[in-house]
């Protein structure tokens, strides 16, 4: 079974969860509401928000 690797996106924002790529999304809002609810359920994960334009990451 090959793993499929995700690239990061290009000019959006990206949700990191333990250091990969789980979802993208098109506003900073969007992906900090994901990433927020999903640390709610689950604070052990490691989430941050990729920011495409700037190459930048922010824990959540």
């Amino acid at each position: 079974m090959v793993a499929v690797s995700r690239e990061l996106p290009i000019s959006c924002y990206g949700l990191e969860v333990d250091g990969r790529l789980k979802a993208e999304f098109v506003t900073r809002d969007g992906a900090r509401a994901g990433g927020e609810e999903l640390k709610k359920r689950f604070p052990m994960l490691q989430i941050r928000i990729y920011d495409a334009q700037t190459n930048a990451r922010e824990e959540i």
